[in-house]
């Protein structure tokens, strides 16, 4: 047995997993998708059984006072800013670590990591006969960008294990993950399996890189920075063809019928 896992953090992260959910279903997916549920009891979430997700409530990680002051959203921020894009406010880095409890699910042979702020448009089931770990890069302003993985979606084998090695090796005395479990995660495993950008493809590459998005090939958009479902998206003009994508899926459960080209790339 297998399964799609997203972490739903609180509401805000819900309305992503609603449209997650919707995506795996309309994408056909024969696998299921498994909500590692913060809060239980969350307006909305019995909805999600409708489109083949279960929820698991889960707890923060038994971390350190000293790792969670290095790691809130103040310092967070202030040691290791984003200077590309915007965190919304009900971001809290924190709770990246909470995704390493997909290694307790020991039900599930082979799982997917998807972060609830994905939208798969292609079906991608073949990635469950990926290795652990794979991921993607983190691509989404240059080509230097594939030496880094990005998180939001990645193949892993559940073991407890590994999870028990990876508290030990998370939380040590002064460590400061400046990316939290992207860096981490990329840490203990330096031999990353690289998996095609297009299985998570980040969406400002849809502005710093027109020329790899090509709708037919895109598997999985990854709205990082800035949120779809955000009212006061500063980026709204410039993803206009992606914020319609996301909602149209969370409104009707399919895509528009047409995609729009890609913009020109600068200076071309």
């Amino acid at each position: 047995m297998n399964s799609y896992v997203t972490l739903i953090a609180n509401a805000d992260y819900l309305m992503g997993a609603v449209a997650l959910a919707k995506s795996l279903v309309m994408c056909g997916s024969r696998w299921p998708l498994t909500a590692l549920v913060m809060d239980d009891q969350l307006p909305g979430l019995e909805a999600l059984a409708a489109y083949n997700c279960q929820c698991l409530k889960v707890d923060p990680l038994p971390l350190s006072d000293g790792f969670k002051a290095r790691h809130n959203r103040g310092a967070q921020h202030s040691a290791a800013p984003f200077t590309k894009g915007q965190k919304p406010v009900f971001h809290d880095p924190l709770h990246n670590f909470v995704k390493l409890r997909l290694w307790e699910l020991e039900q599930f042979e082979t799982v997917v990591f998807l972060d609830a702020d994905t939208l798969v448009i292609h079906n991608i089931d073949k990635l469950f006969g990926y290795p652990e770990f794979s991921a993607a890069p983190n691509l989404y302003e240059s080509l230097s960008d594939f030496h880094r993985l990005n998180s939001g979606v990645f193949v892993a084998k559940p073991n407890s294990r590994t999870f028990d090695s990876m508290l030990a090796a998370l939380d040590q005395s002064d460590v400061f993950w400046s990316r939290t479990d992207q860096t981490f995660l990329q840490t203990y495993f330096p031999d990353w399996h690289g998996l095609p950008y297009t299985f998570n493809t980040l969406q400002y590459v849809w502005f710093n890189l027109p020329e790899l998005w090509d709708w037919e090939k895109v598997k999985v958009i990854h709205y990082q920075y800035e949120k779809p479902w955000q009212p006061d998206n500063p980026k709204r003009d410039r993803l206009a063809p992606l914020i319609q994508a996301w909602w149209s899926v969370y409104e009707n459960g399919t895509l528009p019928e047409d995609f729009p080209a890609p913009p020109s790339p600068i200076g071309g």
